[in-house]
């Protein structure tokens, strides 16, 4: 796309989407991060249920060392990889308070070192907690952005990379949420719903 074209592609999802947000339910900075790592392979509503009981009592880093394993366990049984997850979190809980007196860092590198946090995680974190305009390329944000031609890569990182070239500083700070939301209930996987899309003219997919 030319940059006349992606901004205009842009303005369109923006009128869509007015107040876009995170589909994730949390509390602050650390039931953010929280909810983040647990949603890897797993869906934003069923994390949302499982989270719904934990953060009533769970919003701070000690709170959930006080909580245990064990019943962390419980609580998010019915997500994906739970095991896994509660281990990560229980560790990274601990590394917060440890190395960042229990809050949640607004740093890249400090957030990729806390178990479980990988690029997307602390995209997101420093975008919804902390307003940077970073861009969390997601399985619907890779899609999106190779299937119009907004921002063609082989790789998660080459198409986060495009986008923040190529994304108008006006539209940086929700682009990320433009692009999941549309993914998610517009542009699909396996059947795209491109007569009720936005942006069919502008868009390369030929489908």
């Amino acid at each position: 796309m030319k940059p006349a074209q992606i901004d205009e592609f842009y303005a369109r999802l923006a009128a869509a989407h007015p107040s876009p947000k995170s589909e994730l339910d949390y509390v602050n900075a650390y039931t953010l991060l929280v909810a983040v790592v647990l949603s890897a392979q797993a869906t934003d509503v069923g994390v949302n249920k499982a989270t719904g009981p934990l953060f009533a009592k769970v919003t701070t880093p000690q709170a959930m060392l006080e909580l245990g394993e064990e019943s962390l366990r419980d609580h998010i049984r019915t997500i994906g990889l739970y095991q896994t997850k509660a281990k990560n979190v229980m560790a990274l809980s601990r590394l917060l308070i440890e190395r960042h007196g229990g809050q949640v860092p607004a740093e890249r590198d400090a957030l990729e070192a806390l178990p479980g946090v990988g690029r997307k995680t602390a995209n997101v974190v420093l975008n919804v907690a902390f307003g940077q305009p970073t861009i969390a390329v997601d399985t619907h944000c890779f899609r999106v952005a190779n299937r119009t031609g907004l921002a063609p890569g082989k790789t998660v990182l080459a198409v986060e990379e495009g986008l923040l070239r190529v994304t108008p500083a006006r539209f940086a700070h929700d682009a990320h949420h433009y692009l999941i939301l549309h993914g998610r209930y517009v542009c699909k996987a396996r059947k795209p719903e491109c007569d009720g899309c936005a942006v069919p003219d502008l868009c390369a997919f030929g489908g």
